[in-house]
């Protein structure tokens, strides 16, 4: 018997990452580290490249970088549109 199929209005959550290609993103770890930049782009483990990034950390400093890879492994939650 075959699984049943998504209603067609479903969003599948790689789906969503993908419409934030380009899109500004935050991005929380599992710890104390917090990301915020432009998504460039991610794999199917969500390891993602991200650019003009802010890494926010714990102890309220924060550092500004050009570009960097995310493990997916460490990702916690993804907020599309940013840390508003």
């Amino acid at each position: 018997m075959s699984e049943p199929s998504p209603p067609s209005d479903t969003l599948l959550p790689l789906e969503l990452v993908d419409r934030c290609i380009g899109s500004a993103i935050w991005v929380v770890m599992s710890g104390s580290r917090e990301f915020e930049g432009t998504l460039v782009g991610f794999d199917d483990y969500v390891n993602m490249v991200l650019e003009h990034v802010t890494e926010y950390n714990a102890d309220g400093t924060t550092i500004q970088r050009k570009k960097m890879l995310l493990n997916g492994t460490n990702i916690a939650m993804l907020i599309p549109g940013g840390k508003q």
